[in-house]
Order: structure tokens, then C-alpha cells, then sequence
């Protein structure tokens, strides 16, 4: 599983600087998760890293700039998923569905985390802009992704890439705020079924009744 700082530098001091901050990284999020986040202090976070109270601030202004290393990081396994993808030619249905794996594999193993995430998401907190911009860049690569599905005929054309995209997101944002809620084994199945769902949207107009797509048939409305 990719972290934060999924390469580390041939440089001994860069090297020890990524592995500090993936240290206090982990450590907030278990701690968020843990404690809560407003009950948690950068001293507590410090103290779990195992480093001086000082170091917190030479990588994140504030506790909130946890949250968008961990969506730039989820952000960093979106790029690399994708360009993956269009190298190997894999079909863009077949890859939208491997997502549900890839993504999820962080908030099954710390779904407490996401809970908080998405209160910070929502409040109208120091990094709620840079939040916003961050999912603006998620929607974009989306918005490729969709794209090339409809230059392939491989996802309906009849609607803008930008529209479906969004729509793929709310699902996704949608899926994890309700299994949020619960916070137990069920999200990559409750990923893969709202995916089921919305392929009957996304398929091409012109397909047969029934496509077979990674193991699994896809109903075409």
C-alpha cells in the first residue's frame, strides 16, 4: 500500500525528513480516529510520532493540512491508477470498476478516519479552500477518465465527460458517507454495487441487452 511518501530519496537527510513526516502522518490519523479530531492536540501527535513538539510545524501548518495529505495521497493513487490504465489499454469500464479496490484500501483500514474527513469536508475550516481545489482535481482526472471511455464507445456519448464524472463522484462521496456510518466491512461491496447501478447510466446507448464486464454482467437499460 502506497503511503503519503510512497518513494523515499537516495539522500540520507531527505530520506530521514519523508520518513518523519509519514511518522506524524500516521500518527494523526490514528489519533483522529482514536480520540476525535478536536480532542486531539499536535502535542499528542508529536508524542505518538515519537518526535519533538516543534518538528509537527517544519511539515503542516496546522492539523487540518493532515487532511489534504491524505487526499493528495488518495489524489497520487488516482494519477498512477490511470496512467496504468492508458499504457496497458484497459478498458475504461473494467478500470472505473477496479477503483473501488484501489481506493478504498485506506478508509477499510481506518474507517473512523473518514468520518472525521468528511465533517472537515463539510465545516467551514482553515483548509476547506485548498479541500475544494483538491476535489476539483480529483473531478478532472474523472473527467478524463470518462473521456477516453467515450472516444473508445466504451461509456455513452450523449452527455458531457464533465456531467458523468460528476456523477461517478457523488456516488462515490455519496457510498462513503453512508457506510461512514457503520464503519465495518461492507464498503468495497457497497462500492462495487452502487457501481453496478450506475453502469446502467454510463454503458453505451447502442450495446447489447447484456455486457460482460469483469466477471460480472452489467444490464443495459
Amino acid at each position: 500500500m502506497k503511503s503519503v511518501s510512497s518513494t523515499l530519496p537516495p539522500n540520507r537527510r531527505e530520506r530521514q525528513s519523508v520518513e518523519r513526516r509519514e511518522r506524524l502522518f500516521r500518527a494523526a490519523l490514528d489519533l483522529f480516529a482514536r480520540k476525535g479530531f478536536a480532542e486531539t492536540t499536535v502535542e499528542d501527535i508529536t508524542n505518538a510520532a515519537d518526535l519533538g513538539k516543534g518538528t509537527f510545524f517544519n511539515y503542516f501548518p496546522s492539523k487540518e493540512h493532515i487532511f489534504l495529505a491524505f487526499g493528495e495521497m488518495q489524489l497520487a493513487k488516482l494519477k498512477a491508477a490511470f496512467e496504468e490504465m492508458r499504457s496497458a489499454n484497459v478498458p475504461v469500464p473494467v478500470f472505473m470498476r477496479s477503483l473501488g479496490a484501489r481506493m478504498t484500501q485506506e478508509p477499510i483500514r481506518n474507517p473512523a478516519i473518514i468520518r472525521v474527513l468528511l465533517k472537515a469536508f463539510l465545516a467551514d475550516s482553515p483548509v476547506r479552500e485548498s479541500v475544494v481545489d483538491l476535489q476539483n482535481r480529483i473531478i478532472a482526472i474523472h473527467t478524463e477518465i470518462i473521456r477516453l471511455g467515450q472516444e473508445r464507445g466504451e461509456i455513452r456519448g450523449d452527455l458531457p465527460p464533465d456531467v458523468l464524472a460528476h456523477v461517478f463522484r457523488q456516488t462515490v462521496f455519496g457510498t462513503l458517507l453512508i457506510w461512514s456510518l457503520y464503519g465495518d466491512a461492507t464498503l468495497l461491496s457497497r462500492i462495487e454495487d452502487a457501481f453496478e447501478v450506475l453502469w446502467t447510466g454510463l454503458a453505451p446507448r447502442s450495446v447489447p441487452p447484456q455486457v460482460r464486464v469483469a466477471g460480472s454482467f452489467l444490464l443495459e437499460k
